[in-house]
């Protein structure tokens, strides 16, 4: 969530930056984004970890990162995001591929958007790679 729930990502700028950033491998490099969306005041995402790392710890080098680089593309500093996550964890016989559906469908429910395909800012591996 953006801190105080501003809504950063509404900004192509700060969106796209954002994105950037989370698709970039290096932000995870001891961890799989599954699936991510971005939405105006926070984003989604599923996420595989390596047993190297805890996810407090993968959330915090995300949000570190992902924050230096809208800052960036906003030209000023501050905060971009609230303390903490929210987060659930799946149970091994939990469909991935619905949870992921689910996360990408966001915009979909938020009304931003009559076509997923119609909105720019989510990802998910099984675009580019088999399940």
């Amino acid at each position: 969530m953006t801190f105080e729930r501003a809504p950063l990502f509404a900004d192509w700028r700060c969106a796209r930056a954002a994105a950037a950033c989370l698709a970039e491998r290096s932000t995870w490099p001891d961890a799989r984004l599954l699936c991510w969306v971005l939405m105006p005041d926070h984003w989604h995402g599923l996420i595989e970890l390596q047993a190297t790392i805890t996810l407090a710890d993968a959330m915090q080098r995300a949000k570190g990162r992902c924050a230096r680089a809208v800052n960036r593309a906003r030209g000023r500093g501050g905060c971009v995001w609230s303390r903490g996550f929210h987060d659930h964890a799946l149970r091994r016989d939990d469909d991935v591929l619905h949870v992921a559906r689910y996360i990408v469908a966001n915009p979909l429910r938020a009304g931003l958007v009559p076509r997923l395909g119609d909105y720019p800012y989510w990802d998910a591996v099984w675009l580019t790679s088999p399940p």
